[in-house]
């Protein structure tokens, strides 16, 4: 008895690994560049909007009005791209008069289309007051379906 139910555990076990595993093999295609705040009031001229990035020069531009106030790419885990393999989504939120805000991104791709759903998040109770603008920069694998944003 013990051991069938010994079996019976070892078996959950396993699928429950299994299913994590490919989890994490879907998101792994997913590549977090960079996210947190602009310090620079606005004077990066980066206004609230969603890009979907697929050339070398874009992308450059990108980086180089992220930079322009604060070298802000310092942090970022890669600036090389390959964009013959992947594409970049970069979001930014409206300045903000406070700190503590912060944007998520949530990508389902289906056969069809690229879903990303923004998440923003607010400062609770108090916040430090600085302007600052949220940001959030993602490297995803190169495709012809269209890129929706939510």
């Amino acid at each position: 008895m013990y051991k069938l139910l010994g079996i019976v555990i070892l078996l959950f076990a396993l699928n429950c690994k299994s299913t994590q595993n490919q989890a994490k093999m879907i998101n792994d295609d997913i590549v977090l560049i960079g996210k947190g705040n602009l310090y620079g009031s606005g004077a990066e001229g980066l206004k609230k909007q969603n890009l979907v990035i697929t050339s070398s020069e874009e992308w450059k531009d990108l980086l180089n009005k992220m930079n322009s106030v604060n070298n802000v790419s310092d942090s970022f885990s890669e600036t090389y791209i390959d964009f013959s393999k992947y594409s970049v989504i970069a979001v930014f939120d409206e300045v903000k008069n406070s700190g503590g805000h912060g944007l998520n991104l949530v990508i389902q791709e289906s056969k069809d289309k690229i879903l990303v759903e923004v998440l923003r998040k607010s400062p609770e109770g108090m916040a430090t007051s600085v302007m600052t603008q949220p940001y959030y920069v993602v490297k995803i694998p190169k495709s012809d379906a269209p890129v929706v944003f939510e």
